[in-house]
């Protein structure tokens, strides 16, 4: 089984992908987004549509104490807007530190901060798509 998984942010989103087993998820891409949602929605989808997914994992942003973050319902919006194109199941996973995660991990490569700023979107789509991934095998 096939999972993406999707980084959402207000400028930017991180796109990932599992291998074909559903074990390993690798960062894909990121783009920023335009001013044009029903462009960014026709981009995304198509994105996604080339992996062929099984699945569609969005990260949702919660606060350390476990409440839904200020962007929930933007995000629900777009991700409710972009099942309409896919036709794809939609879920939504923890997204709790991705991003700091992903930082972590691309300094520890020794990566600058100016290099970081183009993959670390679709670095933190990776580390929360691993999460899911691991969470669904212990299950």
């Amino acid at each position: 089984m096939r999972y993406v998984g999707l980084d959402y942010g207000q400028r930017r989103i991180g796109i990932s992908v599992s291998d074909s087993a559903g074990r390993i998820a690798v960062p894909s891409a990121s783009f920023t987004r335009s001013n044009d949602l029903a462009q960014d929605l026709r981009r995304l989808a198509s994105a996604i549509r080339e992996f062929e997914p099984d699945l569609v994992v969005v990260g949702y942003p919660v606060s350390l104490s476990g409440q839904p973050g200020s962007s929930v319902q933007a995000m629900k919006t777009f991700v409710g807007q972009l099942k309409k194109l896919l036709e794809i199941d939609v879920i939504f996973h923890d997204e709790r530190f991705t991003t700091a995660e992903a930082s972590r991990l691309l300094r520890q490569a020794n990566m600058s901060a100016k290099a970081q700023r183009s993959v670390v979107d679709a670095s933190a789509a990776a580390v929360m798509l691993q999460s899911y991934l691991d969470k669904r095998v212990d299950e």
